[in-house]
This record gives structure tokens, C-alpha cells and sequence, in this order.
């Protein structure tokens, strides 16, 4: 877990082209989000780093030692766009950064927003996200020109060790080269011009990935993993990463996967009927499906049926394909976020995942969706969910209500076609809109809060959840209006409530987050709303002499951020993740 301070320096790159506008309109966004999710206690201070064309105007290198060197340091960073000429000069600067950084994944969420256009009918079945190995393959860089002396050294070496593979190379002689050219009638030319590129994937790499993305599917509660990759070509080296994947998979993992591998041997031991109910049961206990798939096929079937998919696994190059295509699906590239990681050492630089579009730059025209929304993965990465919500919930909001950038506004009926400049000026002024739950006055009870202060004076030892928990609990009726309650909230600088017994007797918790994972859901603001609507029952509930030890498990175990505490049946009080952590760290 990242250690991340109230007021942590943040590297970022602007970007080349359009990504001038584009960082400029985002930034304000993040800033905003933080100061309204946190009252002003957490602020980010943005330090710049240099990449890309400015960098090379400025110092005459493209990527700077400082700018690798500061978010080495930093340990999380954000970008936008960046240029990389085709053919020759410098190689990809992202491509660069990951590797320097050993960013072994790239995390691509794709999900469709209400109202944002797209070319399939469904687009709301879309959501997948994908962990695309960043460090291997043939994106490693190993290639060679073609005429070179080192392509021809590589040639050599083949045709000298491994002649058989060598008679692969269609034209990797000039005999070969002169006897095609005579077939059509053209003079011979007596030379080769072949690039080669060497493809690496590794069982550590395939590991580490594969390990990362079954921990996030754990964690987050999805349905399975796909290993997708092109083994029925590739044996040794896609065919590996499927392997490899699935033995990783059932070693480190066991007690939470069932492996179409598992199958395949129930299958030939015991028949089909039997692994089906092996897995059948296994899923019913709540075990993650880890399955695999041909990259081809793949890229038909989230087309066809992208509801089977929910975690995807790849090695670089189909990642490349996969996540593009999938992102045409749910608005384009425009919209899509990137994030780049380790997760051994923190470190991780969030992306922009489109170009840079220079006939578009400085005209404060072009979606800024892209920057925004890896800006949200940013800030989850560093465990400010309530800020990256807000972001999430406003996007939502000014999408549903038309408010977009012209590439959105062109598809879209009754549009308000905005600058990227004021497109951030509409999600900042709806995250207003939000936190106060709405414009209009909602019918309902009137929130009358009731403060429950059962432990006050209370004395606990020192390393239990009674001594560190927060003991002045605010409660609130379930038919309280959910924009009254969220007033309060803001008001008293609190992210929870307890909500008073249900006709079954059941306390509930209404959270900031549950309130803004609704408003996105639905795509629009929350007049006329109750509280129930929104309120998880039955608690998940401590007691006061648990360990915080104990208590940090748990809610690990539940994926929860904050967990109230109980006597008797009775809340006295909620300890959260960040008690918790200035606990520990304090």
C-alpha cells in the first residue's frame, strides 16, 4: 500500500499537440474534485517534468535523465500525449518510460458512459478491464533494419546454428530474392531487405502480470480472467503465457480460481459431465473463472457477446489491438484512460491513451475525457476514492446532460457542443450540482440527524478499533432525502452515515462513494431520491475491543473502506481505512 501524504508531489508531462489544452482543462478538474472531496485538507502539488517535443525545443533531448529520474522519485506520475515519428529518429517515449520504470502493466478500464455515442448497439455490456503485459514482446524493442549489418549478423547466426528456421525467411537471401523477381519479370537486384524483430515473453513476466490482474479481479470482485493470446500459433511463446498463466494461476491462487486447465483434467479423468459440475460448483462457491481465448476470436467476440468478459490478461502487442478496439466500442480512444504500473514498487504513471492531434492544437477544442478519466485511475491508485467518484459521478452527469466537446456533439441529438476549456468548467459545476444532490428541493423526510454518542467518555486499549474509531455517529432516517443528508455531509466534512433500523431491524451505511457510484449509474443527479435507495444492509460490523490488526482484515477481506462499530446491536461508532493508517503511521 502506497504511503501517499496529504500534499504529495505529482511529476506530470502535459503533452505534445492537442495535450496543451488538454492538460490545462484536467488539471483543474483533479484539483477541484480534491479540494470538494476533502475540504480543503488534501491538495495536490503538481511539479512539471519535461518529454516529448517540448523537451526536445528546450534541452535537445526527447526524454530528459530528470524526467525519468523525477518520477523514479515520486514513484506516481501522470501524462498526456506524447509525439513518436514512424519509421526512424527517436523510439516511442512511452514505450521508453515503462521500461526504464519496469511498468510491467498497462491497465486499460473500458465501461461506456450513458449518452456517449458508439458504433455497437450494447455498449452498456462493455465492461472489461484489461492488463496488458507492458515490458515484453515485440514491443521489448529488438529489432533491426532492413540492410543493416546487424539484420544481416542476426541472418547469419541463423543460417549458420539453425538452418531449417533460416529457410523460414521467405527472402532472406538474395538468390531467393532474384529467383522471385525473375517469376514477374523484373530485373534482379542481388541484395535482402528484410527487418527482423525478436518476440521475448517470459515465464516471471507472464507470472507478474497474470498474478496482478487475478489480485484485481479478487479485490474488485470480478467474475473471471482471460488469458488471450495466440498459442495455436505462437506455441513457445503465446502458448507459454497461456500456460503459464494457468499454472501460476492454480500455485499462487488456488483457494480463489477454478482453471479451464482444472477442467481439461477432470475431463480426462473422470469425463465431461464431471468437470462440468467441478466448475459449475466451484464458480457457486465463489471461485474466479480463469479461462483463455485466441486473440483473434477475441477481438469478434467482445463485438458479439462482450458480457463474457470481464478481466482480461494479453501479452503486449494483442493488449495494443484489444484495448483500442474496445474503446471504439464505448465512445473511442477520446475517452479512454491508461494506466502504467508496478505493483512491486509503486511506481505507475497514468496516461493519455490517444495521439497527439497537432492540426487540433491550442484551438481548446478536443475531448479532455482521456487525461480526466486516467486522472481517476490516479487517484485510486493513491487511495483518494472520494475525489476520483466525484470526477467519475461529473463526468457522468455533464455526458447525460449533452454537454460535450465536438467530437461527442457531432454524434449526438440536441448537443451543446462545448471548448475542452469549458467542458472542465461544466464537470467542476456539477460536481457542486452533486454534492448538494441536486438543484430542486426533494419531498421527503427532513434529515434530523441524530448524533449517537454511546462510547463518548469510554476508555478502550490503545490498539483496539474502540480507541481509534470515530465515536460521534451521525444516523439518519432511510426516507431522508439522499440531497438533505448529502447537505449535511458536506456541511459537517463526513463521508458516512449510519442509517436508523429498517422495518426488519436492520441498520445500513450510506457512504459519499455509494451516493456517486449511483449518480453514474444512472447518469444523472438524485432529486427525489431516499436514502434507502442508496444504503447497503445489512452492516458489516466490528466490535470495539478488535485489534486493528484484525480489523485492517477485514476490511481487505470485504473490499470495504470503512466499518461501523457495534454494541449490543447498537452503533458507537465507524473506524475507516484512514483511521486506521494515521494509526499506524502516526
Amino acid at each position: 500500500m502506497l504511503n501517499v501524504p496529504d500534499n504529495p508531489i505529482i511529476p506530470f508531462v502535459e503533452g505534445d499537440g492537442t495535450g496543451r489544452d488538454i492538460w490545462r482543462a484536467s488539471v483543474r478538474v483533479f484539483d477541484a474534485a480534491v479540494e470538494k472531496a476533502y475540504g480543503g485538507k488534501r491538495k495536490i502539488n503538481w511539479y512539471e517534468v519535461l518529454a516529448g517535443e517540448k523537451a526536445f525545443t528546450q534541452t535537445g533531448n526527447w526524454l530528459p535523465d530528470e524526467t525519468v529520474a523525477a518520477f523514479n522519485e515520486y514513484l506516481v506520475g501522470i501524462k498526456g500525449p506524447l509525439t513518436t515519428p514512424i519509421g526512424g529518429g527517436i523510439r516511442s517515449l512511452n514505450v521508453a518510460l515503462r521500461q526504464l520504470l519496469d511498468l510491467y502493466v498497462c491497465l486499460r478500464p473500458v465501461r461506456h458512459f450513458p449518452g456517449v455515442p458508439s458504433p455497437v448497439k450494447r455498449p452498456d455490456k462493455v465492461d472489461m478491464v484489461i492488463f496488458r503485459e507492458n515490458t515484453e514482446d515485440i514491443y521489448a524493442g529488438i529489432e533491426y533494419r532492413a540492410g543493416t549489418p546487424e539484420a544481416q549478423q542476426v541472418f547469419d547466426f541463423l543460417h549458420a546454428t539453425f538452418p531449417k528456421d533460416f529457410n523460414k525467411v521467405r527472402f532472406g537471401t538474395a538468390e531467393r530474392t532474384d529467383a522471385f523477381l525473375d517469376m514477374i519479370h523484373q530485373s534482379p537486384e542481388g541484395k535482402v531487405e528484410v527487418g527482423v524483430g525478436i518476440k521475448t515473453i517470459s515465464r516471471l513476466g507472464t507470472e507478474r502480470l497474470v498474478g496482478a490482474a487475478i489480485q484485481y479481479a479478487i479485490t474488485f470482485k470480478r467474475k473471471s480472467v482471460t488469458l488471450v493470446h495466440k498459442g495455436n500459433i505462437m506455441k513457445f511463446t503465446e502458448g507459454a503465457f497461456r500456460d503459464w498463466g494457468y499454472e501460476y494461476a492454480e500455485r499462487a491462487f488456488g483457494d480463489h480460481v477454478y482453471t479451464w486447465a482444472q477442467w481439461e483434467r477432470t475431463k480426462a479423468a473422470r469425463g465431461e459431465a464431471a468437470a462440468n459440475a467441478e466448475q459449475k460448483a466451484a464458480l457457486e462457491a465463489g471461485k474466479i473463472l480463469i479461462k483463455d481465448a485466441i486473440a483473434d476470436i477475441t477481438l469478434q467476440q467482445v463485438l458479439t457477446r462482450p458480457d463474457e468478459f470481464d478481466v482480461i490478461a494479453t501479452p503486449n502487442l494483442n493488449g495494443d489491438y484489444l484495448s483500442d478496439a474496445l474503446a471504439a466500442q464505448v465512445g473511442g480512444i477520446g475517452i479512454a484512460p491508461g494506466g502504467n504500473i508496478n505493483y512491486v514498487t509503486g511506481h505507475a504513471i497514468f496516461e493519455a491513451t490517444h495521439g497527439t492531434a497537432p492540426k487540433y492544437s491550442d484551438l481548446d477544442k478536443v475531448n479532455p475525457g482521456s487525461v480526466i478519466l486516467s486522472g481517476d485511475m490516479m487517484l485510486r491508485y493513491m487511495g483518494w476514492i472520494e475525489a476520483a467518484d466525484l470526477i467519475v459521478a461529473a463526468l457522468s452527469k455533464t455526458i447525460t446532460d449533452k454537454v460535450v466537446t465536438y467530437d461527442f456533439a457531432r454524434q449526438m441529438e440536441h448537443a451543446t457542443e462545448v471548448k475542452t476549456s469549458e467542458f472542465a468548467d461544466a464537470l467542476i459545476a456539477n460536481m457542486d450540482v452533486i454534492l448538494a444532490g441536486g438543484g430542486q428541493a426533494d419531498e421527503g423526510t427532513a434529515v434530523g440527524p441524530e448524533l449517537l454518542k454511546r462510547a463518548e467518555g469510554r476508555v478502550y486499549p490503545r490498539e483496539t478499533v474502540g480507541a481509534v474509531m470515530t465515536r460521534t455517529v451521525v444516523a439518519v432516517p432511510g426516507d431522508a432525502s439522499i440531497r438533505e443528508v448529502s447537505q449535511h455531509m458536506q456541511a459537517r466534512g463526513i463521508h458516512s452515515v449510519v442509517v436508523l433500523p429498517d422495518a426488519q431491524g436492520q441498520w445500513g451505511i450510506m457512504t459519499m462513494r455509494d451516493i456517486l457510484k449511483k449518480i453514474a449509474a444512472i447518469g444523472k443527479d438524485i432529486n427525489g431520491m431516499k436514502v434507502d435507495a442508496v444504503t447497503t444492509r445489512p452492516l458489516i460490523t466490528t466490535t470495539p475491543d478488535m485489534s486493528i490488526v484484525a480489523c485492517a482484515q477485514l476490511m481487505l477481506d470485504k473490499n470495504i473502506r470503512r466499518v461501523v462499530v457495534t454494541e449490543d446491536d447498537e452503533p458507537i461508532g465507524i473506524i475507516s481505512d484512514t483511521d486506521i493508517f494515521h494509526f499506524v503511521v502516526g
